[in-house]
């Protein structure tokens, strides 16, 4: 590994030497054609070198100008190369300022220099890193995927597990809060399991009882770290064969429930599990005594598919205690729009309330039409998130532990592969223009992945995750029961 990166320094510096020197430019008063498009986004201090590439160019110029008059500059052949030690401090010393970007390319032997363009420096600070889930395309069968970890101050990335260690689908990754020290991840197939990590303590449950409906899925902690809410459902899939849809995700039944760690019990109520109601999605409020989901009424599947619509619900919770409260309310009804809701994620300041909204169903991540919109809980306005949405799928998002920036999935690029995106929102809801997770020579690295990011969370350190100590225990047949009661 050591001299397999060797080799590709030694070749990203052959390329930038052999890149030709800007001379002689003529002036082009158009913005520069860049990818990822970086032109005017918001990023915070100690984000990973944003190196893009020219669109038609045979060589690419650039000249970063920081407030105070130090200068950045990078070229090459393909792609710019931003020293990261370098980019690090010209970013540092921008904050609350904006970076102006000076991009010259080569065309056919003549250099062109476009108009300049700005790069907004938040101070708001961001997280430590993400944990996301990436997979191939596969339905039939489990195709190679795993949980990563993600740098976000460098390109460095790392398996957490991947499921070449045992036979079967890992997913439903989440953690308290960001916390990397507790977080439950469920293993599906085989050797189905639930893992909790928690301060260092890894267990492996049997998630289902004799008196629900299967498996916990769609984790969601609670603040105080003792509760994790959870949704159980009947999950299956179909494929479209219109040439503009792919594939169908939808619950044949789905309720609601909360696990006390303590006392390793399963806490539901009759209202969270009603047989026409399909429950799915939970997500604690920041003062964990709301709990938010999602619900649609039972539809006959699979000609009543385009009629499930989910509505934005919730219900009191009483964490001293572990009560569920009796009365349902309607958050938001997207049903009398047209409308369906998925992935409710309050912001940790308890100010907003983020969703996906599209056309139908429960799983808008193949819906072309799905956009984030934004619930403010102090005004009870509600809007599309506008500044982010794109004319293709927009859906999975988490907040970071300061509530001033979010990830979300998007199919933006391609209609196909998803990819991460991060935006900056202010304490007013108002969200700066997105950017494409950095990678050295994107171009390059989003052509040639063919695998989706899944379920972005923020993470504030590096995950304590012992590979091994997990495999271990997934192809154990060792699990840990649960407990079950009624909620009081």
């Amino acid at each position: 590994m050591i001299r397999r990166n060797l080799y590709i320094a030694l070749a990203a510096l052959v390329l930038v030497a052999c890149a030709p020197k800007e001379r002689d430019a003529v002036a082009d008063g158009r913005l520069p054609d860049i990818y990822p498009d970086y032109v005017g986004v918001t990023i915070p201090v100690g984000i990973a070198p944003l190196d893009f590439s020219l669109k038609g160019a045979d060589a690419v110029s650039v000249q970063l100008a920081a407030p105070d008059g130090t200068v950045l500059r990078s070229a090459g052949r393909v792609a710019t190369r931003f020293s990261r030690k370098r980019w690090a401090q010209l970013v540092s010393r921008s904050a609350g300022d904006s970076l102006t970007v000076t991009v010259s390319g080569l065309f056919d032997g003549r250099w062109r220099r476009f108009a300049p363009f700005g790069i907004f420096v938040s101070p708001d600070a961001i997280d430590y890193g993400l944990a996301y889930r990436m997979l191939e395309p596969g339905y039939e069968i489990y195709s190679f995927m795993g949980i990563y970890e993600r740098e976000l101050g460098s390109f460095r990335q790392r398996a957490l597990l991947e499921n070449t260690q045992f036979d079967g689908c890992v997913n439903c990754h989440s953690f308290k809060r960001g916390d990397p020290s507790a977080m439950s991840l469920h293993i599906r197939g085989a050797h189905g399991a639930t893992l909790l990590t928690r301060d260092g303590d890894l267990t492996a449950y049997n998630t289902k009882t004799d008196s629900t409906l299967g498996f916990c899925v769609y984790p969601y902690w609670h603040p105080s770290g003792r509760y994790i809410a959870y949704s159980t459902n009947s999950t299956r899939q179909s494929f479209h064969v219109q040439p503009d849809k792919l594939i169908e995700v939808f619950d044949l039944a789905s309720d609601l429930q909360v696990y006390d760690t303590q006392a390793n019990e399963i806490i539901t109520a009759p209202q969270l599990k009603q047989p026409d109601v399909w429950e799915t999605f939970p997500a604690f409020s920041a003062d964990g005594r709301t709990l938010y989901y999602t619900a649609a009424a039972r539809v006959d599947i699979p000609d009543g598919l385009p009629q499930s619509r989910y509505n934005l619900m919730k219900v009191s919770f009483d964490p001293e205690t572990g009560s569920i409260g009796q009365d349902v309310e309607l958050v938001f009804d997207a049903a009398s729009r047209g409308r369906s809701a998925s992935f409710p994620r309050p912001s940790y300041d308890g100010r907003f309330l983020m969703f996906t909204l599209c056309d139908y169903g429960t799983f808008p991540i193949w819906h072309h039409e799905s956009d984030l919109w934004l619930l403010d809980l102090q005004t009870g306005e509600i809007r599309p998130v506008d500044e982010v949405n794109s004319a293709d799928t927009d859906s999975y998002h988490s907040w970071s532990s300061n509530s001033r920036w979010f990830v979300f999935s998007s199919r933006r690029g391609d209609g196909l592969f998803t990819r991460l995106y991060i935006a900056h929102i202010d304490a007013d809801g108002v969200a700066g223009k997105p950017f494409l997770l950095p990678q050295r020579d994107p171009q390059a690295y989003y052509t040639e992945l063919f695998r989706s990011y899944n379920v972005p969370e923020f993470i504030t350190g590096p995950v304590p995750f012992d590979r091994i100590r997990a495999q271990k225990a997934i192809n154990s047949p060792e699990r840990v029961p649960f407990g079950f009661r009624w909620s009081d």
